[in-house]
C-alpha cells in the first residue's frame, strides 16, 4: 500500500508541476491561454487526489477531512475554470492569475495545514 500511495503522490505532484508550469511559462505573454499542460495538470490533480485519499483511508491513515475538503474544492474550481476556458483564444489576466494563485493556495493548504 505504501508503494501505491507514493506513486499516487508522485503523480499528484507532477499534476501540480504541469498546472503551475503551464501558467508560469506564460507570465510574460500578453495573451494568456489555458494550455494543455494547465488543463491536464488540473485534471490529474483532481483524479490523483481522490485516489490518494482513498488509498490513505483504506490503509487506516488519519486524514483531516476539512483540509481534504478545502483542497478538493479548490482543485475542482481550478479544473472547471481550465475546462470551461480551454478553447478560448485568450482569457482575462485576472482569471489566469486567479488560477495560478489558487494552485499556489492549494499547495499552501497541503504544506502548512
Amino acid at each position: 500500500m505504501d508503494t501505491l500511495r507514493e506513486v499516487l503522490l508522485f503523480i499528484h505532484l507532477v499534476g501540480f508541476a504541469a498546472l503551475f508550469g503551464g501558467a508560469f511559462v506564460q507570465l510574460r505573454d500578453r495573451v494568456k491561454v489555458i494550455n494543455s499542460a494547465m488543463l491536464y495538470g488540473a485534471l490529474t490533480q483532481v483524479v490523483s487526489g481522490i485516489l490518494l485519499v482513498g488509498v490513505i483511508e483504506g490503509d487506516d491513515g488519519a486524514i483531516d477531512n476539512t483540509q481534504i475538503g478545502i483542497k478538493f474544492a479548490i482543485a475542482l474550481v481550478i479544473a472547471v475554470l481550465c475546462w470551461v476556458n480551454r478553447s478560448k483564444e485568450s482569457v482575462p489576466h485576472g482569471l489566469f492569475n486567479g488560477i495560478a494563485l489558487l494552485a499556489l493556495v492549494n499547495v499552501g493548504v497541503a504544506v502548512f495545514w
